[in-house]
């Protein structure tokens, strides 16, 4: 970071404490939503949104706001727009504590063959109770921490967790079991496709921090992203979500202080940066031999962005969309249709 400054050392809101309403009206409308909710049998709630339940794009829009700790509006945006009908948008008038203080996926949770009984269990938390443990670096930088007796955590799953990873969350967030709730989310529901692709605005904030912009100079945010069908298949499924903010991601940032910064923002932010752009993810993360750390960084960030800087009224534009490359990995053609 540029600036030595804690962006959120003065804050004093807390994402699980605003999350809470929101989980208790999933709760309430599960059955309308396609899920299941039922208590572990450490007494934890656990939401499957898409392993033996069948998920919905409504539920991934309500566990899109979730993850953003209550600061954060998503919904739907139809009508073609770009030609895709689908697209799903997002605001925050609190964009670094939503996507970063909250959203991201960055709590790493993992358990060995011998501690499972099993099979090993890995996953990245994301969500308000990230910020109730505190184990990333991020949230030093960041200057926050959070105090609640409630807890929310997001899993990209599509299995439960093990007891022992369940133990792990309640002791590192200071939680009884009747105080976490776990919402399950695999990518091959719709549930789980949805609440990636509204990551759009987060992944942008992710990318400026990665660039060393002040994040205490970033007030608002607002991003649409298009929203395709998920894919049966766990990596094809990956594969689209990712696309959908890589290659038709748009996201329009509000920022304070100087010029220069604003405009080296829009200009470095946007994917095409990357040497790696251009390719679906799941033909990128194969070359990787599926490992992240094998891409480009600069590969994960929306298409298409607009920096406006609120203390001298300029804006600042970078990137494209490249939704003809989405659409030949999203749609059929009519003699394909015909064959399958």
């Amino acid at each position: 970071m540029t600036d030595t400054a804690l962006p959120l050392a003065a804050s004093t809101l807390s994402v699980n404490r605003l999350a809470q309403p929101l989980v208790q009206r999933l709760l309430a409308q599960a059955d309308a939503l396609g899920l299941k909710v039922n208590r572990g049998p450490s007494g934890v709630c656990i939401v499957d949104a898409g392993i033996g339940a069948r998920g919905s794009v409504a539920a991934g829009l309500r566990v899109g706001e979730i993850c953003m700790g209550g600061l954060g509006e998503v919904s739907l945006r139809a009508g073609g727009h770009e030609g895709w009908p689908t697209w799903v948008q997002v605001s925050s008038a609190q964009p670094v504590l939503a996507c970063l203080g909250s959203q991201y996926a960055g709590w790493s949770l993992a358990a060995s063959k011998e501690e499972t009984g099993g099979s090993k269990f890995f996953s990245l938390g994301s969500g308000p109770a990230r910020a109730l443990a505190g184990k990333e670096k991020l949230f030093a930088e960041l200057g926050y921490a959070d105090r609640h007796d409630r807890g929310v955590l997001v899993l990209e799953v599509d299995r439960m967790p093990p007891q022992v990873v369940i133990d792990k969350l309640l002791k590192d967030c200071a939680l009884q079991p009747e105080g976490l709730t776990l919402i399950l989310t695999p990518t091959t529901s719709p549930t789980g496709s949805t609440q990636v692709v509204a990551r759009v605005l987060e992944v942008a904030l992710h990318k400026a921090h990665e660039l060393g912009f002040a994040l205490g100079n970033i007030v608002e945010g607002s991003a649409v992203a298009p929203l395709p069908s998920p894919s049966p298949d766990g990596a094809q499924a990956m594969g689209r979500s990712n696309d959908a903010i890589l290659y038709g991601g748009q996201v329009h940032l509000t920022v304070r202080g100087e010029d220069a910064a604003a405009h080296a923002l829009a200009q470095k932010l946007p994917s095409i940066n990357s040497r790696d752009h251009g390719r679906s993810f799941a033909e990128i993360f194969k070359a990787a031999g599926y490992d992240f750390y094998k891409i480009d960084g600069a590969l994960f960030a929306p298409a298409e962005v607009w920096v406006s800087n609120a203390d001298s009224g300029n804006s600042w534009h970078g990137g494209a969309l490249n939704m003809a490359l989405l659409r030949s990995l999203w749609l059929k053609a009519a003699n394909e249709a015909k064959v399958a």
